[in-house]
């Protein structure tokens, strides 16, 4: 069964298993995963399970969906993979065998369509192995990730990052500047009653 293990601080070490054709992932309570954090839209994104594809669709969320960094509207998801949600990253963890390779017969990329009923074939690229070789595919949590801890989300990266509050400074000037001449006023005045 594959299921989605988190990796941000705060939720690191939750899992949610992929159960059904259709996962809905978002902050509110109606959706199959619930994320409380505020960078997560109420219906962030959904997960659809066709055969033994996973496929992740944005539901035009605020903050955007993004595997392995790259921003995403639909795309196939594979195990190893780091799903962002807002600033909450998790990674893509399955159980059992990867999903079986495309045929040879399916068309390459940006070329014809391919029959119905067939995958694309993925594309081949650099550190890819040879048809028939598998690699071994990451699961659950390391130990030095346990005593390390989770690793924190760089929230200058994804737009999070606490904003410097210039207002706030500024109405603390003018309060301290006007303190100053009250106190220099009341001093002035002791000093001329006398």
């Amino acid at each position: 069964m594959a299921k989605l293990v988190v990796l941000t601080e705060g939720f690191a070490g939750r899992a949610y298993e992929l159960k059904g054709e259709r996962i809905t992932i978002g902050r509110l309570e109606d959706n199959t995963i619930q994320i409380a954090e505020p960078s997560v839209s109420s219906h962030h994104c959904e997960v659809l399970i066709q055969g033994q594809e996973i496929r992740v669709r944005d539901l035009q969320s605020t903050n955007g969906t993004f595997i392995d960094g790259e921003p995403v509207t639909e795309a196939v998801l594979k195990p190893g993979q780091v799903l962002r949600l807002g600033a909450v990253e998790m990674r893509l963890e399955a159980d059992g065998p990867a999903p079986a390779p495309a045929s040879a017969g399916t068309a390459a990329a940006g070329g014809a369509a391919a029959p119905a009923g067939t995958k694309p074939a993925p594309a081949a690229g650099p550190g890819s192995k040879p048809m028939g070789q598998t690699s071994p595919i990451p699961r659950g949590v390391s130990l030095s990730e346990l005593e390390g801890g989770a690793r924190p989300a760089d929230l200058r990266k994804t737009g999070f990052a606490k904003k410097e509050d210039t207002g706030g400074k500024l109405v603390w000037w003018v309060v301290a500047a006007v303190g100053a001449v009250i106190l220099g006023l009341v001093a002035w005045g002791l000093l001329t009653i006398r």
